[in-house]
């Protein structure tokens, strides 16, 4: 069946997130400076010619005018030079209120728009369903049925399969690892250490109301519980309240404690 005859296009050419684009001429020379008129080209199929950028630009005017301007327009939302710029789309309805559209992010001059949240579960779900059906066609593959001793396992195959993989592995060259950039050690940190800076999270404020004590009886039970101390204190450094016990061990010349403890008359 021919789609074209249905008037359905392919995907392919519907949906943004499958194509790129990058100009080799400007990749040399792209830096925070010109990265918008990089993404301004007339070939770059992500850019709207009717927007409010497009304007200012026929006019020579500043950015800084699309702040007072009402309708579609391209920011730079973030960038990590020299390999990452990050432009977004968005509809501006007043100086101070804008809706976002879309976003796309530049990696070393090729450009890309970043995938919506539902595209995100339906490719994650995708990927999840077919390895589940894989893995459950290889372990059937591995079953079999006997009429006297039923079902069982046979991974003779499996394992001539993974020594003859094994051999083949430890005849290949190694492979030299590249030391990682800091750009592929942060990936995606800076990206959120911002957002998260922009938008801090609410912090609780606990007080003694919110927790039910009144200041009124807090600062009661404070003085009370000096006062109460200060007491204690005064009894235990008064002279005359301790009581001192006899020392059995030893007494002056005259003393009961002299005799032994078997001849002690008892009163």
């Amino acid at each position: 069946m021919n789609p074209g005859r249905l008037g359905l296009a392919p995907l392919v050419q519907e949906n943004p997130l499958w194509i790129s684009w990058h100009d080799s001429n400007w990749i040399p020379v792209l830096n925070p400076g010109n990265v918008m008129d990089y993404f301004s080209e007339k070939s770059n199929p992500f850019y709207d010619r009717t927007c409010n950028n497009e304007i200012v630009r026929m006019q020579r005017q500043s950015l800084e005018l699309l702040n007072n301007m009402t309708g579609v327009e391209y920011i730079p939302l973030h960038v990590q030079d020299p390999i990452l710029y990050v432009i977004r789309k968005q509809h501006r309805h007043s100086p101070t209120e804008a809706t976002p559209m879309a976003d796309y992010y530049i990696i070393a001059g090729t450009v890309y728009q970043a995938p919506d949240l539902a595209s995100v579960f339906n490719s994650r779900i995708l990927s999840t369903v077919h390895h589940l059906q894989t893995a459950f066609d290889e372990a059937s593959s591995y079953s079999r049925y006997h009429p006297s001793k039923g079902y069982s396992w046979d991974f003779s195959s499996n394992k001539a399969i993974a020594e003859k993989t094994k051999t083949q592995t430890k005849k290949e060259a190694p492979v030299k690892e590249e030391p990682s950039s800091i750009f592929q050690r942060q990936r995606v940190d800076m990206l959120l250490g911002d957002l998260l800076r922009k938008f801090p999270l609410p912090l609780p404020q606990m007080t003694n109301n919110a927790a039910g004590v009144n200041p009124s009886d807090a600062s009661n039970a404070s003085n009370n519980h000096s006062g109460a101390a200060g007491e204690g204190d005064h009894v235990g450094t008064d002279p005359t309240l301790i009581k001192q016990e006899p020392n059995e061990g030893g007494g002056g010349r005259g003393s009961n404690n002299d005799a032994p403890a078997e001849k002690k008359m008892k009163l």
